[in-house]
């Protein structure tokens, strides 16, 4: 089996989700990024719901996602959250390295409000 930089973030972000699981009360904040965007969904995975979610496209990013979109999208996530009252998160960075547009949604998010 040949191992590729693919490979190696699926057994990465396994791992993490062996460790951390959201609930009622401390949802899990997973981050999914791509080429062109950056997502973000707070999830309860003992009832299996999404809470809030943000993205890069719905707040009119065109061209690829920067550090300051990444951060507004935390920024709009954790306004979301707060309306509906979760105010403690369980950051999970989905097997990517928290640096850049990771780091950069996690202090937007910290700057709204939620505690992780």
């Amino acid at each position: 089996m040949a191992f590729n930089k693919t490979s190696r973030r699926l057994r990465i972000k396994q791992g993490i989700r062996r460790k951390i699981s959201g609930t009622d009360s401390r949802p899990r904040l997973s981050v999914f990024k791509s080429n062109t965007g950056i997502y973000a969904q707070l999830v309860d995975d003992l009832k299996g719901l999404t809470l809030a979610q943000a993205s890069s496209k719905e707040l009119g990013s065109k061209a690829n996602t920067n550090l300051g979109v990444s951060k507004e999208v935390g920024k709009k996530l954790a306004e979301r959250a707060v309306a509906n009252g979760v105010s403690s998160v369980v950051f999970d960075r989905n097997g990517y390295l928290y640096h850049g547009n990771v780091k950069a949604l996690a202090e937007g998010a910290r700057e709204g409000g939620l505690k992780f």
